[in-house]
């Protein structure tokens, strides 16, 4: 019987360059994400009209990840499908990856905790790309939760998840400049970091400040209290880590000039998208006055399974 998999992309509400340093991230699973629609077959053969050039690497990565944890060779035939912008720094390859070894391991009937998961396929972009990332994105693709940011701390793998205000709406506008963490400077800042940079350890410190101020903000319902932590996160990126670009700058101010009341960039910058805080009921209208291409985000349940003829259920 056909099976279905689909894993959201993810926003990151606050916590830039933080996972890979065992820090604290704050993302959202949103409504965007990748299907991979599937039948139990002899080998691995995936077809994608969707996805970039070089996306098989990513699934041969999952697959080599998972049969060293002992998943037994199975194989999956099907097609993927997507609604998650690629290249706008919104998680692509995390929920490919999340994809991808879900349905491996519904077809061999192989349980993996999710955590464990989401390390596997930590480790699967690192195999494809040599990308030495953290495991942000494929956390927030596996372990979202519907009206809710996930609090990781990636150092100890503890998380929690915590309420947002229905009054607040989360808007992602993309710069329109292609993001890629092979092609970009992400490596190099991470090296950086390890060895010490005074300013690239400064943004990471204060970073994690301000995942505990957000956090503190939205459970104590001081929303309004954001603009200022937002803006000091995007200064940090753009001033003591040297990620943001001249395009994701313009961006924020615009998104504040339209009436957001909070803006920073979001992923690993180098391009990409920005984040922005809205009153509900503004959110197309600040969004339609920026003129930029962007979506109104919510946050969603991570990956789920479905077979045909079945309701869903969480993977």
């Amino acid at each position: 019987m056909t099976t279905g998999v689909r894993a959201p992309g993810r926003v990151n509400l606050i916590g830039e360059h933080t996972d890979y340093s065992g820090g604290l991230v704050l993302p959202i699973a949103i409504q965007l994400g990748i299907t991979l629609t599937f039948d139990v077959s002899e080998r691995i053969e995936l077809a994608s009209r969707e996805q970039t050039e070089g996306w098989e690497r990513y699934v041969t990565a999952v697959a080599g990840e998972l049969a060293a944890l002992g998943r037994p060779p199975v194989g999956i035939e099907g097609g993927l499908e997507s609604d998650l912008p690629q290249g706008a720094g919104l998680g692509s390859s995390g929920a490919l990856e999340i994809a991808v070894a879900l349905a491996l391991c519904a077809a061999a009937e192989f349980e993996v905790e999710p955590m464990e998961l989401a390390l596997a396929c930590q480790r699967a972009e690192r195999r494809a790309v040599g990308v030495p990332s953290g495991v942000l994105d494929q956390a927030a693709s596996l372990l979202g939760r519907e009206g809710c940011a996930l609090l990781l701390d990636c150092g100890a793998l503890e998380y929690r998840w915590v309420p947002l205000p229905e009054d607040v709406a989360i808007l992602v506008l993309d710069s329109g400049e292609p993001h890629a963490h092979e092609a970009s400077g992400y490596g190099e800042r991470r090296r950086e970091l390890e060895a010490g940079d005074p300013r690239r350890v400064r943004h990471v410190e204060t970073e994690n400040e301000r995942v505990r101020a957000t956090v503190a903000a939205l459970e104590d319902g001081h929303a309004e209290a954001l603009g200022p932590i937002f803006a000091a996160s995007h200064a940090s990126l753009r001033d003591d880590y040297e990620v943001s670009t001249p395009a994701l700058d313009a961006l924020v101010a615009s998104a504040l000039a339209a009436g957001a009341f909070a803006a920073r960039l979001t992923g690993g910058g180098f391009g990409g998208s920005i984040v922005a805080l809205t009153e509900t009921g503004r959110a197309a209208e600040v969004l339609a006055a920026t003129g930029a291409r962007g979506w109104i985000v919510r946050a969603v349940d991570g990956a789920i399974r479905c077979r045909t003829g079945s309701t869903r259920d969480r993977a």
